[in-house]
């Protein structure tokens, strides 16, 4: 059996996403993230970040548990005890998929999360970061939507690194972007959203996700999340 130590994030919903499209059997254990429970020492152990989500595979390597965090490094990791799927064997193809997996580590999630925090949950309406991030976004959506209008999915074959961007696409309001602006990216997006196994992924804890989207965090949880305690020595 595996764990997933999941909340309501983009980076949660990666995981989510494969493991349904495997059709493998998992348990959610839900870390609340606006009631600190990333700093809890037992989650620690799996995820020394305090970063959601974090992965424990019963039945690992030999047999003997592992433990594993990083949503790419989940990814990964579930590619390839499934026997390369969502990720090819030929050394090039998977290059392909590594790269754009990279990019969405590297800029995607980044980028589009400053994006969030200065529009949406920042005490104070900076305009220089809400222009800087936006635009940010902007030229994010522009690199996605040139590469899917020469190929279907990122890597040419849905892979996970189409299951690592896609969730980070969802919020595109928070981000300040419109769909309709970047015609190839939306027929991606919406072809990814159409597929079974993705729908299931989006369900997990679905009445939390819609709360957090209806509403800002309280003031204890922004404290937690974004201000002095997160930074407390553990």
């Amino acid at each position: 059996m595996i764990d997933v130590y999941f909340w309501t994030t983009p980076n949660g919903y990666k995981v989510t996403i494969m493991l349904e499209e495997l059709g493998w059997k998992y348990n959610v254990v839900p870390v609340n993230i606006g009631k600190g429970d990333q700093f809890k020492p037992e989650f620690l152990k799996i995820s020394p970040n305090n970063r959601i989500p974090a992965m424990v595979d019963h039945d690992g390597p030999g047999g003997a548990p592992i433990a594993i965090f990083e949503s790419g490094a989940i990814l990964l990791y579930l590619a390839e005890k499934s026997g390369w799927q969502f990720m090819p064997q030929d050394l090039r193809q998977r290059y392909d998929v590594i790269q754009w997996l990279m990019f969405q580590m590297a800029s995607v999630g980044p980028m589009l999360g400053q994006a969030h925090h200065f529009r949406r949950y920042a005490p104070e309406k900076l305009p220089y970061a809400i222009d800087r991030y936006t635009n940010e976004a902007r030229r994010i959506y522009g690199v996605i939507d040139k590469r899917v209008a020469e190929v279907p999915y990122l890597a040419g074959e849905y892979s996970i690194a189409d299951m690592a961007v896609y969730p980070w696409i969802r919020p595109h309001n928070w981000q300040g972007q419109a769909l309709e602006d970047f015609p190839h990216l939306k027929r991606w997006y919406d072809a990814i959203e159409a597929r079974p196994a993705v729908q299931r992924g989006n369900a997990v804890m679905k009445e939390q996700l819609e709360k957090a989207r209806n509403a800002p965090p309280n003031k204890e949880s922004w404290e937690i999340m974004f201000g002095k305690k997160q930074f407390e020595k553990r």
